[in-house]
């Protein structure tokens, strides 16, 4: 099974970009929560947003809600994070992840997923 990650890329703030992720090898409803997270320099990963997957609910982290948007595609096995009004604090490389095993109470925690992709990397300039 593998994730990959794409989209990313360098924008100025308040610009937009769009993040695909694919699973190839599993299909995402074979998941209970598939969703994005995002790792700046020395920190720690931070959830971002994610679907429970069976019933199609959202969650989104406070500092991304109102401008983040997780949506997917379930013929192409993509999700997307659609992301608006960038701020430079955006600035990280940004995971798909997916937990077969997640408890809902763990589905905000990176260590309720058990497959990650590769990364990709956004910048927002000032």
């Amino acid at each position: 099974v593998q994730l990959q990650a794409s989209g990313g890329g360098l924008v100025q703030a308040g610009d937009s970009l769009r993040l695909s992720c694919v699973a190839s090898g599993r299909t995402f409803n074979r998941y209970r929560s598939v969703g994005w997270f995002r790792q700046a320099p020395g920190k720690e990963h931070e959830f971002v947003a994610r679907f429970w997957w069976s019933a199609g609910s959202t969650t989104y982290a406070d500092s991304v809600k109102g401008r983040f948007t997780i949506s997917r595609d379930n013929a192409r096995n993509t999700v997307y994070l659609q992301m608006n009004s960038l701020k430079v604090e955006d600035t990280a490389i940004y995971y798909c992840a997916a937990g077969s095993r997640t408890i809902l109470s763990a589905a905000t925690s990176a260590s309720g997923y058990n497959q990650w992709g590769q990364g990709t990397l956004v910048t927002v300039s000032s």
